[in-house]
Formats: C-alpha cells, sequence, structure tokens
C-alpha cells in the first residue's frame, strides 16, 4: 500500500495525504476517487498534456517515462525534470511504497 502527498501550487491549496493507496492505479485515478482535481482531457490515453504534474518523491515506483509521454510532456505549461504526466504513472506493485507530487495551478488552464 501507497501513501501519496498531493501539494498544490495554487494559492489556497493545502497538501493532502492519502494513506492505503492500492497499487496498480495511476496518479489521475487516485486523484480523482479522492476529489483531488486533476484535468484529464484526453480520458487518461497519454494523448494530451492536462495531467502534467511533478513528481518529486517515488520515481522508483512508477514506469520510466516513455518517448510519447515526453513528447506531450514537452508541450506542458512550464515542464521541469520531474514532470510526468499523471495518467502515466501507475503505481507498482509493493508492500509500501511513498509518492510525493506537486500539481501545477491549474485555475487558468484550459486544455490543450
Amino acid at each position: 500500500m501507497y501513501t501519496i502527498k498531493f501539494n498544490f501550487e495554487q494559492k489556497g491549496l493545502e497538501p493532502i495525504v492519502l494513506e492505503n493507496v492500492a497499487p496498480g492505479q495511476n496518479i489521475v485515478e487516485i486523484a480523482l476517487e479522492n476529489n483531488i482535481e486533476l484535468h484529464h482531457n484526453c480520458g487518461m490515453v497519454c494523448g494530451c498534456s492536462t495531467c502534467h504534474l511533478y513528481l518529486e518523491k517515488g520515481n522508483e515506483h512508477v514506469p520510466e517515462i516513455s518517448d510519447r509521454e515526453e513528447d506531450f510532456i514537452d508541450r506542458a505549461r512550464n515542464p521541469r525534470i520531474n514532470s510526468r504526466l499523471g495518467c502515466q504513472c501507475f503505481l507498482d506493485e509493493c508492500d509500501k511504497g511513498f509518492i510525493e507530487v506537486t500539481l501545477p495551478d491549474q485555475s487558468t488552464i484550459h486544455g490543450d
């Protein structure tokens, strides 16, 4: 089971920590199940960059970035070295893990 900490760049939003998160899900699915807004215009098929986030900790618990994902990250607003698409960050099977992400301010994003 995982512990996931969601940080937010948007002003006024406090970090949220989720515990006992099951593996096999991606970060977008986990966010939506817990009422955390994370845009996903393409339906989570790696066809846009709206679920762009910064993976601060836990890179070892998700698949390596693919060329396709990297192409879409290049189109995201303010990409960084730790940028990922939440729809491609599936939690691997492990007994215990910690993931920390920062969600960019989505209040001004209107889609791709």
